[in-house]
């Protein structure tokens, strides 16, 4: 399993638009994606469970990956969070 925190830079957040983009780039990976911010924990492949989360920008999370390709997953799903 890997993890990295990252804080939301994005103007608006996460919201509806970069988050649809965020999950069809996680379903792209075997290993398990899951998103942790406030102390709840959601399965990043689905877009409603991102959206209850409520990320604005200047929101930490922690990203973690697990599974046969967690590091390529955890490596690139950072780039797409940044780029947003």
């Amino acid at each position: 399993m890997l993890q990295k925190e990252i804080i939301i830079q994005n103007t608006h957040g996460f919201h509806t638009r970069p988050a649809a983009i965020f999950v069809k780039e996680a379903k792209n990976f075997i290993s398990d994606i899951t998103i942790t911010s406030q102390g709840k924990t959601i399965n990043a492949k689905s877009l409603f469970k991102i959206q209850t989360l409520g990320l604005t920008k200047g929101t930490l999370i922690i990203l973690k990956t697990s599974g046969i390709d967690e590091k390529q997953a955890i490596e690139h799903l950072t780039k797409v969070i940044q780029k947003l």
